[in-house]
C-alpha cells in the first residue's frame, strides 16, 4: 500500500449536488486527547485538519479526569498533563505496556459519556494514542452495549489495542462501524504495527498512512482522504435524517386517519343511539 493512500473496504458515493450547493449540518465529533495532552492542546494541533473538514464536522474537545504522573520524581504533578487511565503499578502510562492495570478508566469512561449526553449529539468519536485506545475500547463496549454512547464512526489515530489485562473481552466482537486509521510508519512511541493490530478488530476499514512518526499528520497529502471520509459521513448521516423525517411524518399521518376514524366512528354510534 503506498504511503500517504487510504484504502478502503467499500467504495464512495459522491454526496448529491443538491447537498453540495448549501450544507446546513455537519456531524459532530467528540475528540479524546492522548496521554499528557489535554483538549485544548489537542484542539490546538488539529487546527489543520479541522480546516480541512470544517466544512462537514463540528469537533469537541474535553479533558481527561486524571493528572499525568511527573516525568521526574521531584517535579509535581502539571495541570495540564492528563491521562484517561493509568496501566502500570506507579500510576504512569505507556502504550506499549501489556497485562497491567487500568486504573481510572472506569471514571474516564463516565467522564465520556457524561459528555456525549451533556454536549451532543454526536456522531463520532476522534482519538489521538491513548485517546484512540480508548476510542476503541468505547467501540467495542458499544458493540456490547455496555455504554450509553453509540458512536456512527471513529477516527483513530496512532491507535493501538489495550494491554490492560480487564480490557481484553472488550475486542472480543468486531466492530462495524465506519473507521479510518491514521499512523506513521516511523512512530516510535506506538509502532506502526500496534496499529495495525487495532485495525484487526473492526470490518469496515479505511487506513491512512504517512511516513512521520508520532503525530496526526494533517498535510496537503493528507487532506483529501479527510475530505472524503468525512464527505462520506456527512451524507449517511444527512440520509439517515431524511428517512427520520420519512418515518415521522407517515407515523404521525397514520395516526391522524385512526384518530380521523375513531371520530367517525363515535358520530355514527351516537347517531344510532338517538
Amino acid at each position: 500500500m503506498a504511503n500517504s493512500e487510504a484504502s478502503s473496504s467499500s467504495g464512495r458515493k459522491e454526496i448529491p449536488s443538491e447537498l453540495n450547493l448549501e450544507i446546513k449540518d455537519k456531524v459532530r465529533v467528540l475528540c479524546l486527547h492522548g496521554y499528557r495532552q489535554n483538549g485544548e492542546t489537542f484542539k490546538s494541533k488539529l487546527g489543520s485538519f479541522r480546516k480541512f473538514v470544517g466544512k462537514y464536522a463540528e469537533f469537541v474537545f474535553i479533558d481527561a479526569p486524571h493528572k499525568a504522573k511527573p516525568l521526574q520524581e521531584d517535579r509535581e504533578e502539571l495541570s495540564d498533563q492528563l491521562s484517561w487511565w493509568f496501566n502500570k503499578d506507579d500510576g504512569s502510562f505507556k502504550g506499549t505496556n501489556k497485562n497491567g492495570p487500568a486504573f481510572g478508566f472506569q471514571v474516564s469512561l463516565k467522564v465520556v459519556e457524561k459528555a456525549w449526553k451533556t454536549r451532543g449529539p454526536f456522531q463520532g468519536l476522534l482519538g489521538f494514542s491513548q485517546g484512540a485506545c480508548l476510542v476503541g475500547l468505547i467501540c467495542g463496549l458499544a458493540k456490547r452495549k455496555l455504554t450509553s454512547i453509540k458512536p456512527e464512526f471513529a477516527i483513530l489515530s496512532s491507535g493501538f489495542v489495550s494491554g490492560s489485562l480487564v480490557h481484553k473481552a472488550i475486542y472480543e466482537e468486531s466492530i462495524v462501524i465506519p473507521t479510518l486509521h491514521v499512523y506513521g510508519l516511523s512512530d516510535e512511541i506506538i509502532p506502526k504495527e500496534m496499529s495495525k493490530e487495532l485495525t484487526n478488530n473492526f470490518k469496515n476499514v479505511e487506513i491512512l498512512e504517512h511516513n512521520g512518526g508520532h503525530y496526526f499528520a494533517a498535510t496537503a497529502q493528507q487532506k483529501q482522504t479527510y475530505i472524503n471520509f468525512f464527505q462520506d459521513r456527512l451524507q449517511e448521516y444527512l440520509e439517515n435524517m431524511e428517512l427520520q423525517q420519512t418515518s415521522n411524518t407517515v407515523f404521525s399521518d397514520e395516526q391522524d386517519d385512526e384518530t380521523n376514524v375513531n371520530s367517525s366512528g363515535s358520530q355514527t354510534s351516537g347517531n344510532e343511539s338517538e
